[in-house]
């Protein structure tokens, strides 16, 4: 005890304290995983059931949408590679956010899950929100940004990542 300031009950409080702290950094990109889950499953069924958007041309379509993006895009050859086929790479951007959007909520190739969103997140940055001034008021590049962690640390918790790594480790002492 020194100065009355260190006793049993003070260290239990300190223990806690970090033992929260602990916890809380455990699980602080799982709200990320969830929000970033959840957006881009529900980015990908409202493109899969507009009707509207799954057509190359027309108010509301993605071919409509491309060629009003393409002249203020940062790499107009992405656009015009779209433009082949823009029922086609509206259903793969459709798929890929349905896909990236399952991986990530559910911790399934997390890394690759992320990644698979950055790109995304990229391509709809260098084209359809390039033009958007100020900058930050373009989602996409947010978007892009809050990847980054997940590409990085994965899904340790609360994921089948971390069950798959679990079940190797209990076989065959893998870390």
């Amino acid at each position: 005890m020194t100065h009355g300031i260190r006793t049993d009950t003070h260290r239990g409080r300190l223990d806690g304290l970090h033992g929260w702290r602990d916890t809380a950094g455990h699980y602080a990109l799982l709200p990320l995983r969830v929000f970033l889950g959840v957006t881009f499953i529900y980015a990908g069924l409202d493109k899969l059931t507009d009707s509207a958007f799954m057509k190359a041309g027309g108010s509301g379509s993605i071919g409509d949408t491309m060629r009003s993006a393409r002249d203020s895009a940062a790499i107009p050859a992405l656009v015009d590679l779209a433009l082949k086929s823009p029922v086609g790479f509206g259903y793969a951007i459709a798929f890929g956010e349905v896909a990236v959007g399952i991986g990530t909520l559910l911790g399934i190739l997390a890394r690759l899950s992320a990644l698979g969103g950055a790109l995304i997140s990229f391509s709809l940055w260098m084209t359809v929100s390039w033009s958007t001034t100020p900058y930050y008021y373009g989602n996409d590049l947010a978007y892009l940004m809050a990847w980054i962690p997940l590409i990085l640390a994965g899904a340790p918790y609360l994921s089948v990542d971390a069950a798959w790594r679990a079940r190797r480790r209990n076989l065959g002492g893998y870390r």
